[in-house]
């Protein structure tokens, strides 16, 4: 009898497995659902309602078919903030990459003694955004220090944030806002990869170059998709800076996509907001699945 235990423990064990496996789906949906109902509540359903409003017209909701969308490409404005929004988009995402890059390289150079420039470099994400918005207005007005400056120098003021030097204060921003969280990210990344491939890489002969392009840049192509995948996210919400800044009209370089929205929420042009928000997010979509299949197709 006392030979028979084991086998029947088993046998007792292989029948409450299936009931233990439907216990613990049970308690895995009973943590996702809550979770799953407020994306559904506050993200799935909204954006099904806009989807339907880019059919129909903004008082009555009567049944348009695509006329919201002929309308909004036919408007300058859309126009102005698309095209401005793209060249936004090209010029910081290089620039945000490729400096973060070189700072977290040359942070995990110095070792030890780069941890705390590290953590300095994410103080501008703890920054309020009004207090952002007096530097700029400090800085950059029409009579503010930089002016005063070049006037002390014998030069001539610039009419910074009225003229095409918008842009690139926006940019400046950007850049500002972003790089420090950027820079920690890559140098998780770093950390990822093991000093013995760094030391093969030497015994080998390899330059500090070489081992740069052959070692550290393949081993960060997860890192890398991540992060562009963020501050492609993170290019859409410079906004609130350009307009607490400039306002609702800014000058026409900085004139983005996010003001466009703002003003044609405030004359109640939800059947325009319906249409182009739906065309945003269909090309951001569309990036974000072009980069995932091509960082998918180097691994």
């Amino acid at each position: 009898m006392r030979i028979g235990r084991p086998e029947t423990a088993r046998r007792k064990k292989g029948r409450d497995a299936p009931g233990k496996k439907r216990k613990d789906i049970l308690i895995a949906w009973g943590f996702l659902l809550p979770n799953l109902a407020g994306v559904a509540c506050f993200t799935l359903i909204p954006m099904i309602q806009v989807l339907v409003s880019s059919f129909q017209r903004a008082i009555g909701g009567k049944w348009v078919g695509l006329e919201n969308y002929v309308t909004v490409f036919r408007n300058a404005a859309f126009e102005t903030a698309v095209s401005n929004t793209a060249r936004f988009t090209l010029v910081c995402i290089p620039l945000l990459v490729g400096i973060s890059l070189a700072l977290a390289v040359a942070l995990q150079s110095l070792g030890p003694r780069g941890n705390p420039m590290s953590t300095g470099f994410l103080l501008p994400m703890a920054v309020p955004v009004a207090a952002v918005v007096l530097v700029w207005k400090v800085l950059f007005h029409e009579n503010g220090l930089i002016n005063g400056a070049l006037a002390a120098l014998g030069g001539t003021g610039v009419d910074w944030m009225h003229s095409g030097a918008a842009f690139w204060m926006l940019v400046i921003s950007y850049l500002w806002k972003n790089l420090g969280y950027t820079t920690v990210l890559w140098t998780a990344g770093l950390t990822t990869i093991p000093q013995s491939v760094y030391e093969a890489a030497q015994v080998d002969g390899a330059s500090g170059w070489q081992t740069f392009l052959h070692v550290t840049l393949p081993n960060l192509r997860g890192t890398a998709y991540t992060i562009t995948v963020l501050s492609l996210l993170n290019s859409f919400k410079v906004f609130r800076e350009a307009w607490l800044v400039a306002g609702d009209y800014p000058h026409e370089s900085m004139y983005l996509m996010q003001h466009l929205y703002n003003n044609w929420f405030r004359n109640l042009d939800y059947d325009k907001i319906s249409a182009a928000s739906v065309m945003t997010s269909a090309v951001v979509f569309l990036l974000i699945g072009f980069l995932r299949r091509a960082w998918d197709e180097e691994e």
